[in-house]
């Protein structure tokens, strides 16, 4: 059964198979991603039992996407092929520095999605379940779906809520509903950059002073590290590894799952950062939205380091490298 229940949009995702600029590239891969699902198949990997409900369409592109993130390990009983919408499809560039992405999701299957999502949903076992803004801006049945999510009673279970800015989606939009989700949140992830955006501070005192709801408040500040804010504890910033990086796309969904993992494990507050840190990592040394976990041991070695030896450590596409 699983522990970890994932809400929210995917898509069929479309990346150059080759070098070169978009428009001079002639073959392309397809593949998987979204924010809620990407979450659940890191966790699987990483050994949590885990849920993704949405809905696709009932068309090639939602089959290939039930049928991967399926083989990740993820149930996908819950998901709902709408034969009236169609899936949702991204295409996206690749590059260290960024990668430009061109989405197609308008009248999607996904943004279909309302409360009646809930109805019949066996929460029964499940320890968390997760969700994005990226979901509530997608239309407002699926504003309602979240806020439904998130104002369900707990029943013993807590609620994470990934704020994932995405202006395109908010504009027209009232952007005040994300403090309002946020704060019916039990554990709230964003980015400095983003809350900049939204609530015009990217600093965690003044972050926590205005979400002051959540018991656990992440802020991630990026190649910097990321701080941690929890009700009756002092904050505990914990620095970023060093990474050769081949994409960013997809790892704050990665830092996301690895730190959720580490909380459902009871893990002290540093190793939830450091978690979340090394899971981000090895999503930034591939192209891919979900990259491969890294292998356990070095896990372990890495957050066991002391702060100095962690600090020293730079991951690249060959290994480990020591300065």
């Amino acid at each position: 059964m699983a522990e970890v229940v994932c809400v929210g949009e995917s898509m069929a995702v479309f990346v150059p198979a080759e070098p070169g600029p978009a428009h001079e590239v002639r073959t392309w891969k397809r593949t998987t991603g979204g924010a809620e699902s990407n979450v659940a198949c890191h966790l699987a990997a990483l050994g949590v039992p885990s849920a993704w409900v949405s809905a696709v369409g009932s068309d090639s592109f939602g089959r290939a996407v039930l049928t991967e993130i399926a083989a990740a390990g993820v149930d996908v009983a819950s998901v709902r092929q709408d034969r009236h919408r169609p899936t949702g499809l991204y295409v996206k560039e690749s590059a260290a520095g960024g990668s430009p992405v061109r989405y197609y999701r308008t009248g999607s299957a996904a943004s279909g999605m309302s409360p009646d999502v809930l109805a019949g949903l066996d929460l029964t076992g499940v320890r968390l379940v997760h969700c994005s803004g990226i979901t509530a801006a997608l239309s407002d049945g699926c504003r309602d779906l979240v806020r439904a999510l998130l104002a369900a009673p707990r029943e013993g279970r807590r609620v994470s809520f990934d704020v994932n800015w995405r202006p395109a989606l908010w504009a027209g939009r009232d952007r005040s509903v994300l403090a309002e989700l946020a704060g019916l949140a039990d554990i709230v992830l964003v980015g400095d950059d983003e809350a900049e955006i939204v609530w015009g501070t990217g600093d965690p005192a003044r972050l926590r002073r205005l979400l002051p709801g959540p018991d656990t408040l992440v802020v991630k500040h990026g190649e910097r590290g990321a701080t941690l804010l929890e009700r009756g504890r002092p904050p505990v910033f914990e620095p970023a590894l060093c990474v050769d990086v081949v994409e960013p796309v997809g790892a704050g969904d990665a830092f996301a799952a690895g730190f959720l993992a580490a909380t459902l494990r009871g893990a002290a507050p540093a190793t939830r950062l450091r978690a979340g840190h090394l899971q981000a990592a090895a999503t930034l040394l591939t192209h891919d939205d979900v990259g491969e976990p890294l292998p356990p041991d070095l896990v372990r070695t890495l957050l066991g380091a002391d702060p100095r030896e962690w600090t020293a450590i730079r991951l690249t596409g060959e290994g480990v490298v020591r300065t």
